[in-house]
C-alpha cells in the first residue's frame, strides 16, 4: 500500500519492519551477552551510533554494575551488539563519570567542587557578561549529535529564545551535512536512509561508498552478509582494504578525494553502454541532459589516471550495477568528509537516477548517518540555519509557525548564525562568540586544526562545558556541568533510518547530577526566561510535535506511547492515525514537481594535494573498538585493551623507503600540525596514502593535521584527505629542526597533576583515561 505523508508531497510505502528474529550476529565483535532478562531490565537503546541497537538494561545489586543485555524482537539489531554496546554500562560507573559541577576561582585557578546554585550562577553570569559588552551575537552554542531530540529541540529554543543569539551549530555538521545538502538538492528532503535498513539485504546489487560498518557499526554487517546470500553483489569504494571491504564481490582503491571523478566515470559508463534506464529518467527525473554532459566529460582513460582504478575495475563495477534489477548507493564520512562533499555525493545519487534505481522497493540512495542522534539532531534545531521540523530559519513561514508555539515574535527570532567550524574559528575573537555553552561535543579533539581550535577555546572569556566526563574540551572550562546519560535519563532519538526510538530511563543517576533539560531550565529563569523551558522530557517531546507539525520532519503524530507499541515510528508521521513512513519516494519525490533532480557536476581536487613538501595523502575514520572522540570509550578497560592508542597505518612499500618498522614512532606533520604514533604497516592500504584514527588527544591527535577547507554548500570541513610528510619521529626532528616545525601544535601528552597549568587555565586531575579528579567519585 502507498499513501502520501501529509504536509511533505511524499509517496511512501507505510507497511512496518516487525521483524522479529532473534540471531544474534556471530562475529567476534557482535557477540552479545547470553545473561537472561529478568522484570527489573528496562528496554533501552545503545547511547552510540546511529544503528541505536535494542538493548535490555538490568540495574545491578548494590555496588554491583548495571548489566547489559539482549533485546532479540528490536528489528534493527535483532539482539545483536557489538563491543562498545555490550560494555555501555562501564561509563555509568561513578569513578569513570562526573559526579558534580566544577568550577575555577579565577582563569589559572584548578577546577574545583561547586554547588548546582553556584555553578549555574556562574554560567548565567559568564554568558550574560559577554553580551553585555559585544551584543548578543557574542555568545554561542555548541552541541552535539548523540543528544536526545528532546534536548537538541531545547537546545535551539534555549539559544534563539533566552540568549537571542543565532550562533548555534553542533558536531553533527562534521558528519552528514554534504549527504544532507546533496539529498535535499535532489529529492527535496533529507533523511539518511529513506527506507529501513533490512532492505539492504533484498536488493541485488550495492555501492558501497567509504563506509567501514565492519568497524563503525558492526550489527549492521549482518545486512550486507544477507545481501551476498541471497545472491546480491556488493561493491566496496574505500582507499583501504578494510574490513568491509573483505566481503565486497569488487573493491575499488581510488586515491583519497578522487569519490567524485570516480562517480561521475561509472555514470559515463553506464550512458555510453545503454545501461541508463531512459523511461525512469524521462517520467520521473529533470536534468537528465546536463548531467549527461558532464559525465561525458569523464571517459574511463580519464578517470583512472585521476583516481587509480583501472579501466577494467570501472567497467566492470559499472556492468554489475547497471544490470542488476534492483539496486544501492550508499555513502558515509569517506565522500562526504571533503571540500566538494555535497557535489560527489550528488554524482552518486545521479548514478542511482539514471540507473532507474531510486524511489523504487528495494532501490535508492542513502547515507550512513555516523553519530546516534545526528539525524534527529539536525532536525529539530540545533542547526545555524534549521528551525524545528527541518524548517529553513530564513522561510517566513516557518519563522512564523515555530514562533507561535514558543510564545514569541516571529521578528524576535535570529536568523541563520555561523557553521560549526566557522563558529569555532571565530571564538575569543572581535566579532566572534566571546561565550561559549557547550553541549555533549569535544572539538578539543574531534574539530579539523584541533591545535588551532584548542588555542580559540582557550582565547573565550567564558566556557561552560555540559558532559557525562571530563573531556578534552571540558578540562578548558570556567564551568563543568555534570549531565545525565542513556541509562538516566528517558528521550527519544532518531536512528540513520529515520526510525524514531524511545530509550528509557533504567539506572537512578548519581545524586549530584541533573539532566540537560535541568540545566536549560535553570539558566533560562537566571536569564530572565521562567516558562517555556520544562525538564520533563515527554512534555518537552510533546511540544516538539507541535513545532514540527507540517514540517518536513514531521512527528506530529508520534508519541512515547506509540514509539514503545511498535518498536519505533519513522517520520513524517503527521497525525496519530497515520502509520509512519518506512519507504519514502515510491510515488513521487518531495520536490515541488514531484521529480527528482540530477545535478550537473564536475570533478576538481582536493583543496590540498600532495606536493614535494608533503608528499602522501592523509585519510582519517575510526576502529571498531573505539567511538568518535573517545571521551566515554577511553575509559572502558575492555575497549582499550582492543584499541589501545593512535597509530599511523603505512604500506610496506612506504616503510620500506621510510626505514621504519612495526610499532616504531612516526611523525605526520601537515601544514597544520603535527602528530606522532607508532607505524602500523600494512598492505592493506595504497603506497601513496597514510591512515591514522581520530579517537585520541594529546600527540596522537589526527586532527592536529587535518583540512578546515569547507564545502561551500554544506560546510563540511575536509577530512578525509590532506597533504602531509611522515618520517621516524626522532629522525624528522633532526632532519628539518624546529625552525621548520608548524607553529600550531598538540597539547602535552603527559598527565599533568591537579593544578598544574596547560594553556591559559590549569586543570585540575588527570586526562581521559587517567584515575578520578575532583567531582569524579573514586
Amino acid at each position: 500500500m502507498t499513501t502520501s505523508g501529509s504536509g511533505s508531497g511524499i509517496a511512501t510505502d507505510t507497511s512496518t519492519d516487525t521483524s522479529a528474529d532473534t540471531s544474534a550476529d556471530t562475529s567476534a565483535d557482535t557477540s552479545t551477552s547470553t545473561a537472561t532478562a529478568t522484570a527489573t531490565a528496562t528496554d533501552t537503546h545503545c547511547p552510540y551510533c546511529a544503528l541505536q541497537c535494542g538493548m535490555r538494561l538490568r540495574p545491578g545489586a548494590g555496588p554491583e554494575p548495571a548489566e547489559v543485555l539482549e533485546r532479540p524482537a528490536f528489528p534493527v539489531n535483532r539482539g545483536a551488539l557489538c563491543g562498545k554496546g555490550r560494555t555501555a554500562a562501564a561509563v555509568l560507573r561513578p569513578g569513570v563519570r562526573l559526579t558534580e559541577p566544577l568550577v575555577r576561582d579565577g582563569r589559572d585557578a584548578p577546577l574545583r567542587p561547586a554547588s548546582w546554585d553556584e555553578a549555574l550562577d556562574r554560567v548565567a553570569a559568564g554568558l550574560t557578561a559577554a553580551q553585555r559588552r559585544h551584543g548578543n551575537d557574542a555568545v554561542g552554542v555548541f552541541g552535539g549529535g548523540g543528544l536526545t531530540n528532546e534536548k537538541a529541540y531545547l537546545l535551539g529554543k534555549f539559544a534563539r529564545v533566552a540568549l537571542r543569539t543565532p550562533h548555534i551549530d553542533y558536531n553533527g555538521r562534521f558528519c552528514m551535512s554534504s549527504a544532507a545538502a546533496a539529498h535535499r538538492r535532489a529529492f527535496g528532503i533529507d533523511r539518511g536512509l529513506p527506507f529501513p535498513l533490512a532492505d539492504i539485504a533484498g536488493t541485488d546489487c550495492v555501492i558501497l561508498v567509504g563506509a567501514n560498518p565492519a568497524e563503525t557499526m558492526p550489527p549492521a554487517l549482518r545486512y550486507f552478509r544477507e545481501l551476498r546470500e541471497n545472491g546480491g553483489r556488493l561493491i566496496v569504494v574505500d582507499p583501504r582494504r578494510t574490513r568491509t571491504a573483505e566481503q565486497a564481490d569488487l573493491h575499488l582503491q581510488p586515491l583519497p578525494g578522487t569519490d567524485l571523478a570516480l562517480a561521475l566515470g561509472l555514470l559515463h559508463l553506464l550512458i555510453a553502454d545503454g545501461r541508463a534506464d531512459k523511461d525512469f529518467i524521462a517520467r520521473r527525473t529533470t536534468g537528465f541532459a546536463q548531467a549527461r554532459a558532464a559525465a561525458m566529460a569523464h571517459w574511463p582513460q580519464r578517470v583512472e589516471r585521476l583516481t587509480g582504478v583501472p579501466v577494467t575495475q570501472l567497467a566492470a563495477a559499472a556492468a554489475m550495477f547497471g544490470e542488476a534489477p534492483r539496486g544501492m548507493v550508499l555513502t558515509a564520512r569517506g565522500p562526504e568528509q571533503q571540500s566538494k562533499g555535497t557535489d560527489t555525493v550528488s554524482a552518486w545519487i545521479n548514478l542511482c537516477l539514471a540507473a532507474g534505481k531510486a524511489g523504487r522497493p528495494g532501490s535508492g540512495y542513502g547515507c550512513l548517518t555516523g553519530q546516534g542522534n545526528g539525524q534527529g539532531g539536525r532536525e529539530h534545531g540545533q542547526k545555524a540555519d534549521q528551525l524545528p521540523g527541518y524548517r529553513s530559519i530564513t522561510d517566513p513561514a516557518a519563522r512564523r509557525h515555530v514562533a507561535a508555539v514558543w510564545g514569541v515574535d516571529p521578528g524576535a527570532l535570529p536568523g541563520p548564525g555561523r557553521s560549526a567550524y566557522e563558529l569555532l574559528d571565530t571564538l575569543g575573537t572581535d566579532g566572534g562568540v566571546r561565550a561559549l555553552l557547550l553541549m555533549g561535543s569535544n572539538p578539543a579533539v574531534s574539530a579539523p586544526r584541533a591545535a588551532h581550535v584548542t588555542e580559540r577555546i582557550r582565547a573565550l572569556d567564558f566556557l561552560a562545558v555540559g558532559d557525562v566526563v571530563l573531556s578534552e574540551t571540558a578540562r578548558l572550562a570556567d564551568v563543568v556541568l555534570p549531565v545525565t546519560q542513556w541509562a538516566e535519563e528517558t528521550g527519544t532519538t532518531t536512528n540513520l533510518e529515520g526510525r524514531v526510538i524511545l530509550r528509557s530511563k533504567a539506572v537512578d543517576a548519581p545524586e549530584r547530577v541533573r539532566s540537560d533539560l535541568a540545566v536549560l531550565h535553570g539558566l533560562a529563569a537566571r536569564l530572565g526566561v521562567p516558562e517555556g523551558f520544562p525538564e520533563d522530557p515527554e512534555e518537552v517531546f510533546e511540544e516538539l510535535r507541535r513545532a514540527s507539525a507540517g514540517g518536513q520532519a514531521d512527528y506530529a503524530g508520534i508519541s512515547y506511547g506509540r514509539i514503545r507499541a511498535e518498536d519505533g515510528v519513522f517520520w513524517p508521521c503527521p497525525d496519530p492515525d497515520h502509520p509512519g513512513t518506512p519507504r519514502l519516494f515510491l510515488d513521487r519525490f518531495a520536490t515541488p514537481d514531484g521529480r527528482a533532480r540530477f545535478a550537473a557536476v564536475t570533478h576538481r581536487p582536493a583543496a590540498e594535494e600532495p606536493d614535494d613538501d608533503y608528499p602522501l595523502y592523509l585519510t582519517t575514520g575510526r576502529v571498531v573498538g573505539q567511538y568518535q572522540s573517545g571521551a566515554q570509550t577511553r575509559r572502558v578497560d575492555e575497549l582499550n585493551r582492543s584499541a589501545p592508542g593512535p597509530f599511523v597505518e603505512v604500506h610496506p612499500v612506504l616503510a620500506r623507503r621510510l626505514g621504519v618498522v612495526e610499532g616504531e614512532l612516526l611523525a605526520v606533520t601537515s601544514r597544520r600540525g603535527r602528530a606522532i604514533a607508532p607505524a602500523r604497516v600494512t598492505d592493506t592500504i595504497r603506497t601513496d596514502t597514510v591512515f591514522m584514527p581520530f579517537h585520541w588527544g594529546g600527540d596522537g591527535r589526527a586532527n592536529s593535521l587535518t583540512n578546515p577547507a569547507l564545502d561551500p554548500v554544506s560546510r563540511m570541513p575536509e577530512f578525509k584527505v590532506c597533504a602531509v610528510r611522515v618520517g621516524p619521529a626522532a629522525g624528522e626532528r633532526e632532519e628539518r629542526g624546529a625552525a621548520t616545525q608548524p607553529t600550531q601544535r598538540t597539547e602535552p601528552a603527559a598527565r599533568p597533576a591537579p593544578g598544574e597549568r596547560t594553556g591559559r587555565r590549569a586543570v585540575a586531575g588527570r586526562t581521559a583515561s587517567g584515575p578520578a579528579v575532583p567531582g569524579r567519585a573514586s
